[in-house]
């Protein structure tokens, strides 16, 4: 048998694998993929409340509308596309957005989608169960690297330099 050599995900890794599985369903093919998804965990503390909250939410399949808007902004991650938000925020005010899609992550049970607004303009991250629609737009993204907008990636890797 072979030498396997294991490391661990990176946050963007982690989050590209999550986003892809978030909008299978809940068929047996997900089932199977969300099962690998937690094994790939398996090196993590889970005395950690927030990371035993999080792994539980990264592998529960996402309601049927949160699933169709999470294909909708997995597509235009790929495509490095716009797109036209309808999003509550916390106080409950809805507000029209284009965002520049940079990647999805899961923090304790919230889904979130991060992106540069264009309203805003700086990177914001949009809870999923806030985005009330998605709208595919043909506008061209600028290119952000995921990894300069999850800021616990950045500690971790200082971390490793500081050892």
């Amino acid at each position: 048998m072979a030498n396997v050599t294991r490391h661990s995900l990176t946050a963007a890794e982690i989050a590209a694998l999550a986003l892809s599985l978030a909008h299978l369903g809940a068929g047996p093919q997900s089932v199977t993929a969300r099962r690998g998804l937690r094994h790939a965990f398996d090196h993590l503390d889970l005395d950690d409340d927030v990371i035993a909250t999080t792994l539980a939410t990264l592998t529960t399949p996402l309601p049927p509308d949160v699933a169709r808007r999470a294909r909708l902004m997995a597509n235009a991650i790929t495509a490095r596309l716009v797109i036209r938000l309808q999003y509550l925020d916390a106080a409950g005010r809805l507000t029209i957005r284009d965002v520049e899609p940079v990647t999805c992550l899961v923090h304790g049970e919230f889904w979130y989608l991060v992106g540069w607004c264009r309203l805003r303009r700086g990177i914001r991250a949009f809870r999923f169960d806030r985005i009330v629609a998605v709208e595919p737009t043909d506008l061209p993204a600028r290119p952000h690297l995921p990894e300069r907008y999850l800021p616990f990636q950045r500690r971790t890797a200082k971390r490793r330099k500081a050892a």
